[in-house]
C-alpha cells in the first residue's frame, strides 16, 4: 500500500506546474517602487508606461513586443518601453525579475502598479492599466 502511495503523491506535484506553464502571472503592487527615465533608457508616459523587460532569443518576447505597442497606441497618454534584461542585470536583480518576458504597468508617476510574467493578453493589459490611468 505503501508503494502506490509515493509514486501517486509524487505524481501529483507535477501538475499544479502543467498547469501554469505558458500562463501569464500577474501580481500586484512592488511596495510603492518609482522607476524614472533615467533608469528605463525613455521617457514615462503622460498617464501610464508599459515596461517590457526581455530576452535576445525569447519568442514570446516579441508577441508581447507587438501587444503592448497595439496598446500603446491605442491609448492616448500610454508608452511602451522594452528593456533588454541581459544588459541591464542591475535591475532586474532589483526588481526580482526572475523570467521573460516581464511586464511593469506604471502610473503616470512611476509608480509599479501591475506585474506580470509571460505572454499577456491584449485585454489583460487594458484591464491592468486601468489600475494606472
Amino acid at each position: 500500500m505503501v508503494c502506490r502511495a509515493v509514486p501517486a503523491a509524487a505524481g501529483t506535484r507535477g501538475v499544479p506546474r502543467k498547469r501554469r506553464k505558458g500562463r501569464t502571472r500577474v501580481r500586484g503592487h512592488d511596495d510603492g517602487r518609482r522607476l524614472g527615465g533615467a533608469e528605463l533608457g525613455g521617457e514615462l508616459g503622460e498617464r501610464a508606461t508599459l515596461v517590457q523587460f526581455s530576452s535576445a532569443f525569447c519568442a514570446p518576447c516579441r508577441a508581447t513586443r507587438r501587444v503592448l505597442a497595439e496598446v500603446a497606441g491605442m491609448v492616448p497618454g500610454v508608452t511602451h518601453v522594452e528593456i533588454d534584461a541581459e544588459a541591464h542585470l542591475d535591475l532586474v536583480r532589483e526588481l526580482r525579475i526572475v523570467r521573460t518576458p516581464t511586464v511593469l504597468v506604471l502610473d503616470a508617476g512611476g509608480r509599479v502598479v501591475r506585474r506580470a510574467t509571460g505572454q499577456p493578453r491584449k485585454a489583460d493589459v487594458i484591464a491592468a492599466l486601468g489600475e494606472a490611468v
